[in-house]
C-alpha cells in the first residue's frame, strides 16, 4: 500500500515543481508578453475554428455549385426535351392537315430548341455519363421518322398510316424513357448532395460548439490568470490616484512589480511630487486675472485660422504702466491690471457675442480675439471706460497735475502722463493668408505706432500684403536708432498702417 502512495507523491511533486517553474517565469514577463501569451492560445484556437469552418464552407459551396450548375440544369432540360418531343409530333400531324409553311417553321423551331437543350447538357461543368450522343442519334431518327410519315400522306387532311403510328409511338416511348432515366439520375444525385450538405452542416456545427466551448473556458482561464497578476497593482495605483485627488500629494503606492506597472508606479511617485506645484502655478492661466495665457491664445488663433474664420486680433497695452508700478508699488500695479481686465471683459460682454476671446499675455498686455463686425465697438468702449476709470487709481495731486514723476530707463527724472491704453487691431479681411505668427508680428508693429500717439486709442492695420508688415518694422527700428526723427517716423508709420 505504501509503495502505491510513494509514486503518487513523487508525481505530485513533479507537477508542483513544473507549475512553480511556469508561474515564476510568467511573473517575470512584461505586460505585453503576458497578454501575448494569454491571447496566443486564443488566436491559435480561432485559427483552427476558422480553417475548419472555411473547409466545410468550401465543401458545401462545391456541392451546392454542383447542384445548381449540373443537376438542376439537367433536370430542367430533361423536362423541356420531353415537351419538345411531344410538340414535334403534334406539329407533324398539323402539317399533314394544313400543309402550311408556318406550321413547318414551328416544327423546325422545336427541333432547334431540342438541340439547344442537348448543348446545355453538354456544357455543364461536371462531366458525368449523360447519354447526350445517344439522345442526339435518337432525336435525328425521330425527326426523320416524323418527316417520312408526313411525306407518306399524299393528300391534305389525311392521317398517317397505322405502320407509322406504331413506329413513332415505339420510338417516342424509348426516347422519353431515356430522357426520364437521365433526369432520374440527376435527381438522385441532387438528393444525395442535399443529404451531404445537411450532414456536413451538422458535423461542422457540433465541432464548432465544442471548439467554442473550449475557447470560452480557455479565455476565462487566461483572463483570470493575467487579471489576477496585474489587477493588484492597478488597484493600488487607483487608490493612490484617489488619495492625490484628495490632496495627499505625498502618498506613495506600495507596488513591487518589475514590469511596466512597476515603472508606472515610479513615474507616478515622481509626478505626484510635482502636482501640487503645477496646481498652484496653473501653467497657462494668469494667477492675477484668471484669463488664459499665451499657449491658449496661440491655440485659439490656430483653430480660427484653420476654420477660415474672420478674425480681428486686438493687442492691448497699458501706456506708462511701469512708471505707475514703480511709483505706487507692486500691489497698486496689480490692482490697475485687474481693473483693466475687468474693463476689457465688460466691453466684450456688452458689444461682443459668445465667440469673443479674452487673454492675458502677461504684465500689462492683453489680447481680444474678435470679428471684424464687433472689434470697433469693443475697442471704443474699452478706451472710453479706461479713460474714465483709471485716473481714480492716482492720488488727487497726481491726478490734478496729470502726471507723476519718476526715473526713465537712463535713470533721469522724467514726467510720465497718466496711464492710457493703446490697442493695435489686425484683421484678415484684406490679408486672408496670415498665420498666427504674422498676426502677432503685425499687431506688435501697429502697437508701437499707436504708442507714439498721445492718449488712449485703437489703431487698425489696413495693409493688404505681408510686405507691408516688413516695411513698417524697418520704420519702427529706424525710429529707435534715431529719436530725433520722430515726426518723420510717425508719418511713415501712418502710411504703412494705411497700406500705402
Amino acid at each position: 500500500m505504501q509503495d502505491d502512495i510513494s509514486p503518487q507523491k513523487s508525481k505530485n511533486k513533479v507537477f508542483g515543481r513544473l507549475a512553480e517553474f511556469i508561474t515564476l517565469h510568467f511573473l517575470r514577463l512584461n505586460i505585453a508578453n503576458k497578454l501575448m501569451l494569454g491571447f496566443s492560445s486564443l488566436l491559435a484556437l480561432l485559427v483552427i475554428i476558422s480553417v475548419y469552418a472555411l473547409m466545410n464552407l468550401n465543401r458545401l459551396n462545391e456541392i451546392n455549385s454542383s447542384i445548381v450548375l449540373t443537376d438542376l440544369p439537367v433536370i430542367h432540360a430533361s423536362e423541356k426535351m420531353i415537351d419538345l418531343i411531344l410538340a414535334q409530333e403534334l406539329y407533324t400531324r398539323r402539317y399533314m392537315v394544313f400543309r402550311t409553311a408556318d406550321v413547318k417553321n414551328i416544327f423546325l423551331h422545336k427541333k432547334k430548341m431540342f438541340e439547344r437543350m442537348l448543348n446545355r447538357i453538354k456544357s455543364v461543368p461536371e462531366k458525368r455519363n449523360f447519354p447526350v450522343d445517344r439522345l442526339t442519334v435518337m432525336h435525328n431518327q425521330y425527326i426523320n421518322l416524323l418527316i417520312e410519315s408526313a411525306e407518306s400522306v399524299s393528300a391534305p387532311s389525311s392521317s398517317m398510316s397505322k405502320e407509322f403510328e406504331d413506329k413513332i409511338k415505339t420510338h417516342q416511348d424509348k426516347f422519353i424513357a431515356l430522357i426520364k432515366s437521365m433526369a432520374a439520375d440527376a435527381r438522385r444525385d441532387q438528393n444525395e448532395k442535399t443529404g451531404m450538405t445537411a450532414s456536413i452542416g451538422t458535423v461542422a456545427f457540433n465541432a464548432a460548439k465544442v471548439l467554442c466551448a473550449f475557447g470560452v473556458i480557455l479565455s476565462i482561464a487566461a483572463a483570470m490568470i493575467i487579471t489576477r497578476n496585474i489587477s493588484g497593482a492597478i488597484k493600488k495605483l487607483k487608490f493612490a490616484t484617489e488619495m492625490i485627488a484628495k490632496g495627499e500629494f505625498n502618498y506613495k503606492p506600495d507596488i513591487r512589480n518589475t514590469d511596466e506597472l512597476g515603472d508606472l508606479a515610479k513615474s507616478f511617485v515622481t509626478m505626484a511630487g510635482q502636482l501640487k506645484f503645477l496646481e498652484e502655478m496653473n501653467l497657462d492661466t494668469s494667477p492675477l486675472t484668471r484669463l488664459p495665457g499665451g499657449t491658449t491664445i496661440e491655440n485659439e488663433m490656430k483653430q480660427r485660422i484653420s476654420a477660415k474664420a474672420k478674425i480681428a486680433f486686438c493687442l492691448m497695452d497699458i501706456d506708462n504702466f511701469k512708471a505707475y508700478n514703480d511709483h505706487y508699488g507692486y500691489a497698486k500695479g496689480n490692482d490697475l491690471i485687474q481693473a483693466t481686465a475687468d474693463i476689457i471683459s465688460k466691453a466684450v460682454a456688452e458689444h461682443g457675442d459668445q465667440n469673443e476671446f479674452i487673454g492675458h499675455i502677461g504684465g500689462d498686455d492683453f489680447v481680444v480675439i474678435s470679428t471684424p463686425d464687433h472689434y470697433r465697438n469693443i475697442c471704443a468702449a474699452t478706451v472710453e471706460t479706461f479713460d474714465q476709470t483709471i485716473p481714480d487709481f492716482y492720488d488727487a495731486k497726481d491726478r490734478k497735475r496729470g502726471h507723476i514723476t519718476g526715473e526713465d530707463r537712463r535713470g533721469e527724472k522724467t514726467r510720465f502722463p497718466l496711464a492710457t491704453i493703446s490697442i493695435a487691431v489686425v484683421t484678415n479681411e484684406n490679408r486672408q493668408s496670415l498665420n498666427h505668427i504674422q498676426f502677432g508680428e503685425a499687431a506688435a508693429e501697429i502697437k508701437e505706432q499707436a504708442k507714439l500717439e498721445v492718449g488712449s486709442l485703437f489703431l487698425v492695420d489696413q495693409r493688404k500684403s505681408i510686405k507691408g508688415t516688413k516695411k513698417n518694422r524697418k520704420v519702427i527700428n529706424l525710429k529707435k536708432r534715431n529719436p530725433g526723427k520722430q515726426k518723420k517716423v510717425k508719418k511713415a508709420s501712418r502710411k504703412a498702417a494705411k497700406g500705402e
